[in-house]
C-alpha cells in the first residue's frame, strides 16, 4: 500500500460542513447524507467536503482536535513518552494535509496547526526509526506497533519486511547442516 492509497482511505472520514445551498438527502452506497440546508451543519465524508468546498458550496468546520492548544498538548505528550501515544484520529496526518491544502481559509491558525502536526509526525517517525534500529540490532523476530497510524506503518513497512527477510537469510546461512544434510530450497 502506498501513501496515496492511505490518503484515499482517509477521505472516508466524516467531517462537518456548513452548506450554503439546499438539497434533500443524497442516497449513496456508503450511506445517506443530508439533508443540506444553508447554515445548518451536516456530516459528510472528507472527499465530499473537499468537492463542495472547491465548488464554493460550503464551509468546512475543522475537527475538534484540530486546535492549537490540543495539538501542543499532543506534541508535548508524544515528546515526553517513550512509547507511542494514541493520536486524536487514525488519519490525523492525512486529514491535516487535505484540509489545510483545500480549506485553510476555514481553519483558524492554519500555519501553527501545520507546524504542530509536522512536529508530532517528526517525533513519531524518529521514535519509529529508533524502534526499528533496536529491532534489527537485537535480532527480534516480531515487533509490537501499538498506537501507530496506517500512514506511519506504511512509512516503515518496507524497511521492516526487508529487515526480517535479511535476518532470516542470515540466520539460515549461519546454521550448519547437521548429520551431513544439506539445505535445499
Amino acid at each position: 500500500m502506498d501513501a496515496s492509497e492511505v490518503e484515499f482511505l482517509a477521505e472516508k472520514e466524516m467531517v462537518t460542513v456548513i452548506p450554503n445551498f439546499s438539497l434533500d438527502k443524497v442516497y449513496l452506497i456508503g450511506g445517506d447524507l443530508g439533508p443540506f440546508n444553508p447554515g445548518l451543519p451536516v456530516q459528510v465524508p472528507l472527499w465530499m467536503a473537499i468537492n463542495l468546498k472547491q465548488r464554493q458550496k460550503c464551509r468546512i468546520v475543522p475537527p475538534e482536535w484540530m486546535d492549537v492548544e490540543k495539538l501542543e498538548q499532543i506534541r508535548d505528550t508524544e515528546r515526553r513518552e517513550e512509547t507511542f501515544t494514541p493520536m486524536p484520529n487514525p488519519h490525523y496526518m492525512e486529514l491535516t494535509k487535505l484540509l489545510l491544502n483545500h480549506a485553510s481559509d476555514n481553519i483558524p491558525k492554519a500555519d501553527e496547526i501545520r507546524t504542530l502536526v509536522k512536529d508530532t509526525w517528526d517525533t513519531r517517525i524518529a521514535k519509529l526509526r529508533l524502534s526499528a534500529d533496536s529491532f534489527v540490532r537485537e535480532q527480534e523476530a516480531h515487533a509490537k506497533l501499538d498506537n501507530l497510524t496506517l500512514m506511519e506503518i506504511n512509512t516503515i513497512s518496507t524497511f521492516f519486511t526487508e529487515s526480517l527477510n535479511h535476518m532470516y537469510k542470515l540466520r539460515t546461512s549461519l546454521q550448519t547442516p547437521e548429520d551431513g544434510q544439506t539445505q535445499e530450497y
